[in-house]
Parts: structure tokens; C-alpha cells; sequence
């Protein structure tokens, strides 16, 4: 299997994406980059909360933070989510083949 990513980003991305709280903040970011004030308003968390989510993402290379004086902007990385795709893919192939093969047997024992 060609691999996308090295197996220390690829737990880095997974750890990342195991949290129902940086799975939101991606999916704000998607939409756009923002302030990580903005990112903080739907949660009720703190501030600091809502910074050590955002440090976990950029460890995985999800965000990245431009910081302006006070101001911290994040914006999504894309790279290591295609590289995740990637990963799966090898595993769709698989299932796929795996379940049309069990598809083929099914059918074939109902004519016997």
C-alpha cells in the first residue's frame, strides 16, 4: 500500500479527529478561516479549552494558527484529510471486495 502519511501523522490526524469538539471546529472552518474567539462561541467551554482543542489540531496539521498581535486566525489544512482518504481507500477496495465475494456466495448457495 502506497502510504499517504507517515504512521506518527496518521495517529496525530486520527487522535484529532476522535473528538466530537475538533470534529466541529473543522467543520466551522471549512466554511472559512476564523478567529479563535469565533471558534469558541458555540462551546461551553473556556477560552483556554478551546485553544488546547485547537493545539491538538494543529499538531495533526489540520489548522493552521496566523497570529496578529492578539489576534489568532485559524484556517483548515486540507493535506492530511487527503491523505486520511487515501488511507481509506486501500480499506474501501478491500471491504468492497471482500463484501461483493460474500454478495457472489450468497446468491450462489440460494440456486443450490
Amino acid at each position: 500500500m502506497k502510504r499517504s502519511l507517515p504512521d506518527a501523522r496518521l495517529d496525530a490526524v486520527f487522535h484529532a479527529l476522535g473528538d466530537r469538539t475538533r470534529r466541529a471546529l473543522l467543520a466551522r472552518l471549512a466554511d472559512g478561516p476564523a478567529m479563535v474567539t469565533e471558534l469558541a462561541e458555540p462551546f461551553r467551554m473556556s477560552l483556554p479549552a478551546v485553544s488546547r482543542h485547537i493545539r491538538v489540531l494543529e499538531k495533526a496539521r489540520l489548522v493552521a494558527r496566523n497570529v496578529d498581535g492578539r489576534v489568532h486566525r485559524c484556517s483548515l489544512r486540507a493535506e492530511p484529510l487527503a491523505g486520511i482518504q487515501q488511507w481509506l481507500n486501500h480499506y474501501r477496495h478491500f471491504w468492497e471486495g471482500t463484501l461483493d465475494s460474500l454478495v457472489a456466495y450468497v446468491e450462489h448457495s440460494k440456486h443450490e
